[in-house]
């Protein structure tokens, strides 16, 4: 992943481009030529460009590994207060426990609005086959964790024992 001085790096070298650009169009302009138009258009979006690749220099870009988290695909989001991630139903308790966190992390954003306690609910679910040509979702557990702060020491982590008594696996 590129860091914030990959980023400045990259700018520097568009914001040349986008001077070369510039150049050139003026030459356009100068002596007449029939793209010149064309030139200030490619000038513009260079510096659009260059504006874009600069902001990404200043914020730095980071993500928390969770040590033990596994891979967990997005099922609902209402980009509020309310997620839903899915994992498979071999996971293990501590697995959740560290997936959760990993997902707190992730879907933290000061964009979101947490409604009137300003939280937000990580749920996560599995889906279960009793029978032969059944499905069956399955709540594991949830997250709450605060939308003021980025890092939320206080964040309440449910994990549903009688819903892992329902795993396949944990009859072994």
């Amino acid at each position: 992943m590129p860091t914030t001085a990959n980023f400045l790096t990259y700018t520097q070298w568009v914001g040349i481009l986008t001077l070369v650009c510039g150049l050139l169009s003026l030459l356009g302009f100068i002596l007449k030529w029939g793209i010149r138009f064309r030139l200030v258009g490619i000038t513009g979006f260079m510096a659009v460009i260059t504006g874009g690749l600069f902001a990404l220099s200043l914020v730095p870009l980071t993500r928390t590994a969770i040590p033990g988290a596994i891979h967990s695909s997005l099922v609902y989001d209402n980009g509020g207060n309310q997620t839903v991630i899915a994992v498979p139903p071999t996971i293990t308790e501590s697995e959740l426990e560290a997936t959760m966190r990993q997902a707190a992390g992730d879907f933290f954003s000061f964009g979101r609005l947490g409604g009137s306690d300003n939280k937000m609910t990580i749920r996560v679910r599995t889906v279960i086959h009793p029978e032969p040509g059944v499905s069956k979702p399955l709540f594991l557990g949830q997250v709450k964790r605060s939308l003021a702060r980025r890092d939320d020491e206080q964040m309440a982590i449910d994990i549903y024992p009688e819903s892992f008594a329902q795993l396949p696996d944990s009859s072994t």
